[in-house]
C-alpha cells in the first residue's frame, strides 16, 4: 500500500506570512501554490495539511 501525501493550496493566514523567513537563508517568503518560496535563495518547501513544513531538509532547491 502507498502512502498519499495531501496538500492543501488554500492561502495561509496573512499573519503567519508576514513572520515566516527562510531557515536556510533568513530571507522573506511568499505562497506559491502548496509551497512557501524564498525570495532570497529560491529554496520552496511544502504546504502539507494545510501547516508549511520549513525545515531545509525538506526543501526542494531552486528551479533553474
Amino acid at each position: 500500500m502507498t502512502e498519499k501525501r495531501e496538500t492543501d493550496s488554500t492561502a495561509l493566514d496573512p499573519k503567519l506570512m508576514e513572520i515566516l523567513a527562510c531557515p536556510a537563508c533568513k530571507g522573506p517568503v511568499t505562497q506559491e501554490g502548496d509551497r512557501i518560496v524564498c525570495g532570497g535563495c529560491g529554496k520552496r518547501y511544502p504546504i502539507r495539511d494545510g501547516i508549511p513544513i520549513m525545515l531545509i531538509d525538506e526543501a526542494e532547491d531552486p528551479v533553474s
